[in-house]
């Protein structure tokens, strides 16, 4: 009679590993938490936080970019002012004027 009583959690136990195994991850969880604790706070921080580092490198990719666009311009406006040396009613003139003005444009933008 005892026997039966305990069948259906035998048979059940098997099922429950895996949802037991969860519970005992939450249950200390907040014991791995308090352990690292102001590693926890410190790491939040820095998320939110630029370094001086950081803000240096920003600068410096954006001044790499920077550079990189105003030599495509410079060597675009190159080929336009042959173009349109050789054709002045060609489009290559309009096109210069364009170029030169975001040329202008770029080097007048503070960095």
């Amino acid at each position: 009679m005892m026997l039966l009583r305990f069948l259906p959690l035998a048979l059940t136990a098997p099922l429950l590993g895996g949802c037991l195994g969860t519970v005992a991850d939450v249950v200390t969880l907040p014991v791995k938490v308090a352990k690292t604790g102001v590693n926890a706070v410190g790491s939040g921080v820095d998320a939110v936080t630029t370094s001086q580092s950081e803000r240096d490198e920003k600068r410096g990719r954006s001044l790499r970019e920077r550079e990189q666009r105003l030599g495509k311009l410079s060597r675009e406006r190159d080929k336009l002012q042959r173009e349109c040396d050789q054709d002045p009613g060609d489009d290559s003139c309009a096109d210069l004027y364009k170029v030169q003005r975001e040329i202008d444009y770029l080097m007048n933008q503070p960095v």
